[in-house]
């Protein structure tokens, strides 16, 4: 019961967050006229007295963070706050059903970036902000912002970050405490998208645009203020700006935050996991410029280059910008775009899919076994740098791209069973799983995910889940000797 207890109190807290960050909107609205302040007021109200009576009634439960209660949280927290983030749209948009409202929430707060709405130019502001806001806030994830702030609670926060971040962190490098390492990669975050905020109005964006765009680019979101995304603005140095801190954005932090205090650029030299995923990306650009150029899609090699940097960086990256409509382009390029969201960011990133230091630890293992087979007999552990990746690493590294392949798989054939061609289901779970965003066909860059049935939007919205929380912090749940002391 007490396990039951602390979860709703920490969710509790977690809603009272978010009824803040209604209310920044509907300060914004109320100073913007923009028609929604109603519906913001209603939401703030409903949240916040539905976080304090899950929050309060459990103050004096003692908590106690165990491994379970940790994933418990996880899928909680990422499953059910879509639902309160749905308020003030149903409020503001009545024709507007619960199972989009849900699909646009998660896909905001899973940093998915995939859309049901149209007519976004003409979205109230505080509407638009509130999209991007939710995007932002859960750009380091949910569970990382509430373990900042648990330690005043008196509960300890190392089984939720565990939970929330498989990936690998330069733990000798950071500060001891979780909570420490959480305020300080929090305002590693918030100071770079200060810095892309104040770039973009540099670049020719207004304010508004400018700090919608930079929370999307900095969480890997690709939401936008417009129908047409950045095409909108066919801004060269917007593309140039926005182009900068995705590649940031789908870094580790925690290289970020030892090259800022060391004021030091090896970090990212030392970073193995950043440095093949930058020769990865970069070299593909120039891969599908060529390809771009050599079959006519543009005049010359330079403007390929241009919009083959921009939107195989946005969807590598797994952010989901576009400028172009790249599913009329020769399809090797937006194909090998979708296959490097599933590979390409790293670990400690805002980024999705199977992570870079998995598929570098993955190639080594195969690698390492063809030298096994010709000589049996050798013993030659694995190491990446200077550091001998142990044998449970590599299982779980093996285990964990099995399950992935194995859930792509189940719900490519959920999408197809529903009548949807082959080309739009693989892409559209591609996409979602990833946290990508657009697919190509039915849910390309020039359309959305409105036209798909409510059925096929389930299974868009359960992927975005599963690929955000990293597939394990779901299926582990389902696992009875997870739960056996």
């Amino acid at each position: 019961m007490n396990v039951i207890l602390t979860i709703v109190h920490i969710f509790g807290l977690v809603t009272i967050g978010f009824s803040g960050l209604m209310s920044t909107c509907l300060i914004t609205s109320k100073i913007a006229e923009d028609g929604a302040t109603n519906a913001f007021l209603e939401g703030t109200v409903i949240t916040l007295l539905l976080g304090a009576l899950m929050f309060i009634p459990t103050l004096r439960i003692p908590k106690k963070i165990s491994r379970q209660t940790g994933f418990l949280l996880v899928a909680s927290t990422w499953s059910l706050i879509p639902v309160f983030c749905t308020i003030p749209l149903m409020i503001y948009l009545p024709e507007l059903s619960f199972n989009d409202a849900y699909f646009e929430t998660v896909s905001g707060l899973t940093t998915t970036g995939a859309t049901v709405f149209s007519g976004i130019d003409h979205l109230p502001m505080s509407i638009n902000l509130w999209r991007h806001e939710i995007c932002w806030i859960a750009g380091m994830g949910i569970i990382i912002f509430a373990v900042a702030i648990l330690p005043i609670l008196g509960i300890g926060g190392m089984q939720l970050y565990k939970a929330e971040s498989p990936g690998t962190v330069k733990e000798s490098d950071l500060p001891p405490r979780i909570a420490q390492t959480a305020k300080a990669l929090w305002m590693v975050y918030a100071g770079i998208s200060l810095a892309c905020i104040i770039a973009l109005r540099l670049a020719g964006m207004s304010w508004f645009d400018a700090i919608c765009h930079a929370f999307a680019a900095m969480s890997l979101s690709g939401f936008s203020t417009h129908d047409n995304s950045i095409g909108f603005f066919d801004s060269l140095s917007i593309e140039m700006v926005l182009t900068i801190f995705q590649l940031l954005a789908a870094i580790n932090f925690a290289t970020h935050f030892i090259a800022l205090r060391k004021q030091s650029f090896y970090p990212y030299v030392d970073d193995r996991e950043a440095r093949a995923f930058l020769i990865l990306v970069l070299g593909s650009c120039v891969l599908a410029a060529l390809v771009l150029w050599d079959a006519g899609t543009y005049p010359d090699f330079f403007t390929a280059l241009r919009y083959a940097t921009f939107n195989l960086v946005t969807i590598a990256t797994d952010c989901g910008f576009a400028n172009q409509d790249f599913n009329q382009w020769p399809i090797f390029v937006p194909m090998w775009m979708l296959f490097l969201s599933c590979l390409s960011a790293s670990s400690g990133s805002t980024g999705g899919g199977i992570r870079m230091i998995r598929t570098i630890i993955l190639i080594k293992q195969a690698r390492l076994e063809m030298f096994k087979f010709i000589h049996p007999f050798a013993v030659k552990p694995m190491k990446i740098g200077d550091m001998i990746v142990n044998n449970n690493i590599i299982t779980s590294v093996t285990g964990f791209i099995f399950l992935y392949f194995i859930c792509i798989v189940i719900l490519v054939f959920a999408l197809l069973l529903s009548g949807l061609d082959f080309i739009s289901a693989l892409s559209a779970i591609i996409a979602c799983f990833n946290n990508a965003g657009p697919g190509l066909n039915e849910v390309g860059p020039a359309t959305n995910y409105a036209g798909l049935s409510d059925y096929q939007k389930a299974v868009c919205t359960f992927a975005m889940l599963l690929g955000r929380v990293q597939i394990f912090s779901i299926v582990i749940l389902f696992v009875p000797e997870f739960w056996r002391k």
